[in-house]
């Protein structure tokens, strides 16, 4: 069975590689999905000050950037730490058929979600066929030819 291509996977794996080599940049791990008339971005930010967050549009790239910061006393005994501080970039390529002026996101409980909307004019919709006006001829029955009958039925 043939895989069929997804821009925004193939966008994460060239990003991920990219990134894999640049200290204190982080790929934040993200769920996409379309809900009706609407995709939701849920990417992982635990730790993140919300103020930290910044999320841009440029042409058809979104790019969400975030930072933490983790602070320790001073002076003390590090005997484990495995929580980074650092930064967080994550660009995906939105294509055509997206409102991106009706973006929007929120951040709660550790998870930036961000909604971004099928543009009107990308919205599947449905054709009205409309027909000619049927001229409809107006003979009594009981005139009425085999031939005029079967054109009236």
């Amino acid at each position: 069975m043939a895989m069929k291509f997804d821009p925004f996977r193939e966008l994460d794996r060239v990003a991920g590689a990219l990134l894999e080599n640049r200290p204190g940049l982080r790929l934040m791990p993200m769920d996409l999905y379309r809900d009706g008339d609407h995709y939701i971005l849920n990417a992982d930010l635990p730790g993140i000050d919300p103020g930290s967050v910044d999320i841009d549009v440029d042409g058809q790239l979104l790019t969400i950037r975030a930072e933490r910061t983790v602070r320790g006393a001073e002076g003390v005994k590090w005997l484990n730490r495995e929580r980074e501080g650092g930064s967080f970039l994550r660009q995906l390529n939105l294509g055509q058929g997206i409102d991106i002026d009706a973006i929007s996101a929120r951040y709660e409980n550790g998870v930036l979600s961000v909604t971004i909307p099928v543009s009107e004019k990308a919205k599947p919709r449905k054709i009205e066929v409309v027909t000619g006006a049927a001229e409809t001829v107006a003979v009594d029955s009981a005139e009425a030819t085999d031939d005029q009958k079967s054109v009236e039925a």
